[in-house]
């Protein structure tokens, strides 16, 4: 594939990411953005659960499959391979765009925090999340992550490696901080509506579903660093981490 046409195929599909996801901070807060999570026209119960539920489907089979070792293999027979990360990043960003598009409201109040001191608390809670994630992608090298470190490799006739695994910043303290973030994100609503909660449920069910497929994978590939690492560092609330450790130094 020509130099050129990867770099810029790689930061259109980081931008468009970049886009989308700062729309998504929107919808899921339901402020700002044209369309938020409790916004559009209201069908019957049954119909949007089976909508958004197909659509938080979709979007996780996506992310599920097109992130394993065995795929990425399959696939970089019809994708040049310093383009397959921005492929998989133009992919989950489509899917992401399509559920917010097609989301349906089911506005309904399950409960709502009336006092301004705790709604504040709750909104920070939740922005603080969105903070985590983008921090988080970052300690483990955020564009690499979305596929421009690749290009750009690829263009400057650099050859490519993956970063090292590294134990630093937030990852000492858990080993997942930006699903950590997202979970944080979405369940700290002031109002949380049906519509809310079932994306709260649902996604948080597929983050501990993905969460063990993609340690098994790490294993493979790390061996046994990771597996000490898994010991030593809780998965996702920082709970038993100095117990553990004190008792690795003894």
């Amino acid at each position: 594939m020509p130099r050129t046409a990867a770099l810029i195929y790689g930061v259109v599909a980081y931008l468009f990411f970049l886009v989308t996801f700062c729309y998504a901070i929107g919808f899921v807060e339901n402020m700002v953005v044209p369309k938020g999570i409790d916004d559009g026209a209201v069908v019957s119960a049954q119909r949007a659960i089976l909508v958004n539920v197909v659509l938080l489907g979709l979007f996780g089979i996506q992310h599920s499959v097109m992130a394993r070792p065995q795929f990425k293999e399959w696939w970089c027979r019809f994708v040049p391979r310093p383009i397959e990360r921005s492929t998989f990043v133009l992919f989950a960003t489509a899917i992401l765009a399509l559920l917010m598009w097609q989301w349906r409201p089911m506005p309904t109040i399950v409960w709502e925090v009336q006092t301004p001191a705790l709604r504040g608390v709750l909104y920070g809670m939740s922005f603080g999340g969105w903070i985590l994630v983008l921090y988080a992608t970052f300690v483990i090298d955020h564009f690499d992550l979305f596929g421009l470190r690749q290009v750009w490799f690829y263009y400057r006739w650099i050859e490519y490696r993956p970063p090292p695994f590294m134990e630093r910043s937030v990852y000492r303290v858990v080993r997942h901080p930006l699903m950590v973030g997202f979970i944080v994100a979405f369940w700290s609503a002031p109002t949380m509506t049906q519509g809310h909660l079932l994306f709260a449920i649902v996604t948080t069910a597929y983050i501990l579903v993905a969460i063990q497929i993609e340690e098994r994978d790490l294993v493979a590939l790390l061996g046994e660093a990771y597996r000490d690492y898994r010991r030593r560092t809780p998965m996702l609330i920082p709970i038993g981490r100095a117990r553990r450790a004190s008792s690795a130094a003894k």
